[in-house]
């Protein structure tokens, strides 16, 4: 791996080695659909108990690993955009775990401010894609992606991380193994799916710029709005759309999204007059129109 970044320094070596990288990630990654959905099932926490698992899980992330935020007594992690936000999961299929989560943070009135707007406006510098620019009802923001440590371990990890919760590789078959790493991926293709299917024309999300690049060589190409900021480390404000999310999208990873997609919205919708029920109804008739 440190050879090729070097290589990718080379001016046109570096162009050929990215294609090279891209083409074996779409390629793992079409294979890597075909076992997903096995061992790792995205959904929606459209009940309030689902949503408590949701805040555990960010609570062990945020609070007692990252320590971005204080310990709760009630050990779930959650503040006042989740009133207005749709959440995504993974759940490990054998063992009933939450994986990782997302959420996506929606926005009715100039009351519901998201958060890159309230905490992170300085970050923004490209003034035609202010989301003030748009309709309330067409921006969102990508928020508080999470992904537990036992799911961040693959089978190169087997040294003393096993000693501080580092997965067992002997819990989990190979093939399993290598669908860890793609759970973060999948919690933003669901977040961005989520999004453009319930026609929200403008997604945000604050990350770090290398997250950025490695989401590039799948052909998800966020557009960076500035410079990084101090904002839990060092992150910068990127900006998407539905067609710059689709067009660049790997054939692989297209596999991917499919597959992520039929899981996310299976199930249905079994009522909706709530809000955020009637806000999937139109995720499932786009699902059914694409």
């Amino acid at each position: 791996m440190k050879h090729l970044k070097t290589l990718q320094k080379i001016p046109v070596v570096g162009g050929l080695v990215n294609i090279a990288i891209s083409h074996l990630a779409s390629s793992d990654a079409s294979t890597i659909s075909k076992h997903f959905s096995q061992f790792l099932r995205p959904e929606l926490a459209l009940s309030e108990n689902l949503k408590r698992e949701v805040y555990r899980l960010r609570h062990e992330v945020y609070c007692e690993e990252l320590k971005f935020e204080d310990v709760r007594p009630d050990q779930e992690e959650r503040d006042n955009f989740d009133e207005h936000s749709v959440h995504c999961f993974v759940r490990h299929v054998s063992s009933g775990r939450l994986a990782g989560t997302v959420r996506l943070i929606t926005s009715s009135h100039i009351d519901e401010m998201l958060p890159i707007e309230k905490f992170c406006s300085h970050a923004i510098e490209d003034e035609t894609l202010l989301p003030a620019n748009f309709p309330r009802e067409d921006i969102c923001e990508i928020s508080r992606l999470a992904v537990l440590e036992h799911f961040r371990r693959r089978q190169m990890d087997k040294f003393s991380g096993a000693a501080t919760g580092a997965i067992n590789i002997n819990d989990y078959s190979k093939t399993e193994l290598r669908c860890f790493p793609y759970i973060a991926i999948c919690l933003y293709l669901a977040a961005a799916s989520t999004a453009f299917k319930t026609n929200k024309k403008h997604a945000y999300v604050m990350m770090e710029p290398r997250l950025a690049r490695s989401m590039a060589f799948v052909g998800i190409q966020f557009k960076q709005l500035g410079k990084p900021i101090d904002y839990h480390g060092k992150r910068a404000a990127f900006y998407i759309n539905g067609e710059m999310f689709h067009s660049g999208l790997s054939s692989g990873y297209a596999k991917l999204l499919k597959s992520i997609e039929n899981d996310l919205f299976a199930s249905g919708v079994p009522n909706k007059s709530h809000p955020v029920l009637e806000f999937f109804h139109f995720a499932q008739e786009g699902l059914a129109k694409s």
